[in-house]
């Protein structure tokens, strides 16, 4: 991922939101005035401003990423780096120990983040939290020995699966840290915001079964679709298989194709069908194909299935609609409006619709994420500070846009990084700006609702 930069803000500099403009509004602009009224009994603007001032208030929480030097890793940076909330103090990457984190990834370059060391030589003692990018099978023994006090969000699959003999049977070794695997939260955000808030180690789920689970468990709950012959089509970017270097991964083996991979065996099957049967309250096998697509990053699910008797696809959307009203990050598109990886592209946005299927009583149900992003990039919404003032909160109801002596700072630099950093900051979706406006904040106000 050498061009990162031109991975996370090419299609952003395009404008790719704004397709969805009036879908965002409300996911970003109506619901975020109803998180913030929830903090305080005010009005919408008395409410902002009592956030405003909470936040002013907090102190920096410090951020330590082990396995920087991987694609998930630089996400965490990229999103944490001039976060006025977060500081990354500590970062990590074995191969990479002694360089500064713009050699690996040049788009990062700035002025206040730590060289990479190796994880044998990290001081966590100036780390409140922890975020864990190494691959499955080699997090168990390192969280096992970090110190309880820190919070951990492991992005790996070793604490996913809440049966360890399923988690051996699937990935082929034996889990080290069974005692912690009993602690852990599985994180999806929309669905356990409340277990996740109170947990000290957050299993982040994988792209799959996130991009699956958001639209299905709410309609499984309340039972408007049936757990039997649920089909689900997936299709992923590259960069969903890591950084490292394989040789089904080449440019000359992806290009110009596409082709399905761990066709029945896929590790991504038993933690869906783990979410899907929690929420049925019985068993749910699910028919699960990943295909593998010639693009960097993004994620596409398709998935079928059967109605409840007399329910249409109306109600399908009119329940999701309703579900996630008050979730920034999960959008179900008007009408007959087709979620496209491209107008989620570095954003933690999970676009989705409803279509009927031309079999009566079935439904084609189409959802789309960055497979580098959602999720991944969520977790530090999670932290609870003093006053009763959850970050969580504050967090989600908030978008990060660089001050002007930043951006100045950084043209000076890179003309390359302040495309990047006006780019895929401001363009979460631009209504922000706007609503910053609505509100009179100060263009040196970095933290705007």
């Amino acid at each position: 991922m050498a061009s990162l930069a031109a991975l996370s803000s090419n299609l952003f500099n395009g404008g790719c939101l704004w397709k969805y403009q009036d879908e965002l509004k409300v996911s970003m602009a109506g619901k975020l005035r109803i998180r913030v009224t929830s903090m305080a009994s005010s009005s919408p603007a008395q409410s902002l401003q009592f956030a405003d001032g909470k936040a002013n208030k907090l102190e920096k929480l410090r951020i330590g990423v082990l396995g920087a030097s991987g694609y998930t890793g630089s996400e965490i940076i990229r999103l944490l780096r001039n976060h006025p909330h977060f500081q990354i103090t500590l970062m990590t990457a074995d191969r990479k120990a002694g360089q500064s984190i713009e050699s690996v990834f040049p788009h990062l370059v700035t002025q206040d983040l730590p060289n990479l060391v190796a994880v044998k030589d990290a001081d966590f003692s100036a780390v409140d939290a922890v975020f864990c990018c190494l691959p499955h099978g080699t997090t168990q023994e390192i969280i096992k020995s970090l110190p309880t006090n820190l919070k951990i969000v492991d992005l790996s699959a070793d604490f996913r699966l809440q049966d360890i003999a399923e988690y051996e049977e699937w990935y082929g070794q034996p889990h080290k840290a069974t005692a912690l695997q009993k602690e852990a939260v599985y994180g999806l955000t929309e669905i356990s915001r409340r277990e996740i808030q109170s947990a000290r180690l957050v299993a982040n789920p994988g792209c799959y079964p996130t991009s699956v689970q958001l639209p299905l468990i709410p309609l499984i709950k309340s039972n408007l679709i049936e757990v039997r012959n649920i089909i689900i089509d997936s299709k992923s970017g590259v960069s969903g298989a890591g950084r490292a270097a394989k040789e089904a991964n080449l440019y000359t083996e992806i290009a110009e194709g596409i082709h399905s991979y761990g066709i029945t065996r896929h590790r991504h099957v038993p933690e869906i069908e783990q979410g899907l049967s929690e929420a049925a309250n019985s068993k749910v096998t699910v028919s699960f194909t990943p295909h593998l697509m010639p693009m960097s990053r993004g994620m596409q699910s398709t998935i079928y299935v059967e109605m409840a008797p007399v329910v249409t696809t109306q109600d399908l959307k009119d329940h999701l609609g309703n579900y996630y009203e008050h979730e920034e990050f999960v959008v179900l598109l008007k009408n007959k409006e087709v979620p496209h990886t491209r107008h989620v592209r570095g954003s933690n946005y999970c676009l989705m619709n409803v279509f009927p299927d031309r079999i009566p009583g079935r439904a084609i149900i189409i959802s789309v994420i960055d497979n580098l992003v959602k999720g991944a990039s969520e977790y530090f919404l999670w932290f609870n500070p003093p006053d009763d003032i959850s970050l969580a909160g504050i967090c989600e109801v908030s978008y990060y846009i660089p001050s002007s002596r930043e951006c100045l700072k950084i043209c000076c630099g890179r003309v390359l990084l302040a495309v990047e950093v006006l780019g895929s900051r401001l363009s979460y979706q631009l209504y922000p700006i706007f609503i910053c406006l609505l509100y009179a904040k100060s263009p040196e106000e970095n933290y705007v609702p």
